[in-house]
């Protein structure tokens, strides 16, 4: 199975609005090398460590997390979250793990 991070990265960082070379120069890479060593991200040639990614994700907005997960709307989850207060954290999650236990309850049935 291919890492979802190649397209991920490209995605969040089109979504930004930054090129390859912006970003890397951003990341504090030397500007002979930003857009190569963004590109090599991008195509999967290679991949970063967690906390170059972690630096990458911080200068997009986007959680780390969503760079590593497999599913689409899971991923979208994750972005969504992120741009939730954490009070309204708190009970979006216990929504959630409600409706999980009356939708398992009702499969149990």
């Amino acid at each position: 199975m291919e890492s979802p991070t190649p397209l991920r990265l490209k995605e969040a960082r089109k979504a930004a609005g930054y090129t390859q070379q912006k970003l890397g120069l951003a990341l504090g890479m030397e500007p002979n090398t930003a857009s190569a060593r963004m590109n090599q991200y991008e195509k999967g040639k290679h991949a970063p460590d967690f906390t170059t990614m972690k630096r990458i994700a911080d200068e997009l907005g986007v959680p780390v997390a969503y760079f590593y997960c497999e599913e689409d709307d899971l991923a979208e989850l994750i972005c969504a979250w992120n741009n939730v207060e954490q009070a309204e954290r708190v009970k979006l999650l216990d929504i959630f793990k409600r409706t999980v236990l009356e939708s398992k309850s009702e499969t149990d049935k």
